[in-house]
């Protein structure tokens, strides 16, 4: 993964910098653009997917969202794809600050996967454990994202974080 992040910042004048996160899905980096290049902006986030079929997923989801003008939900800040390499399996996408929703990489465009309503409220408990007082709003949130045909599964407090640093 290391080696096509470090292609696409070279391909777009681009240095690479810290490393924002990894995650089962893929790595984050920072970017700075170089003097003289196509600036896109200043600075930027670099995610590199493992497998290209969490690259689609997340692409496709952020195509979405671009198409609908969306970079706020509900007071959290959502990145904004700036390019992407269907070669590489790399997006970049602006840098934000909590409160935010990231990480799409597990999420499904108009369909959920089919799974018992058993799972479904594992799921749901899990989460309304992990978020406490937080859980009704991250619902609104996904509520949202649904009504753009967005269904996040990768719900955490790494992923839908909120100002207050509880979650």
């Amino acid at each position: 993964m290391e080696h096509r992040v470090r292609e696409y910042a070279q391909r777009h004048g681009l240095s690479l910098r810290e490393q924002l996160g990894y995650g089962m899905h893929g790595s984050v980096f920072v970017a700075e653009s170089q003097p003289g290049t196509e600036v896109v902006a200043p600075r930027s986030a670099l995610k590199v997917q493992r497998r290209q079929q969490e690259y689609i997923r997340e692409r496709d989801v952020y195509l979405r969202l671009k198409e609908h003008g969306v970079i706020r939900i509900r007071g959290c800040d959502v990145p904004e794809m700036l390019r992407f390499d269907d070669e590489l399996w790399v997006i970049e996408m602006t840098l934000v600050k909590r409160p935010f929703v990231l990480d799409f990489a597990g999420a499904y465009l108009d369909h959920a996967p089919d799974f018992s309503e058993e799972v479904w409220a594992d799921w749901r408990a899990e989460k309304k454990e992990q978020f406490g007082r937080h859980w009704p709003e991250v619902q609104a949130i996904l509520r949202v994202l649904e009504g753009y045909g967005v269904k996040m599964l990768d719900v955490n407090p790494g992923n839908v974080a909120f100002a207050d640093r509880e979650t």
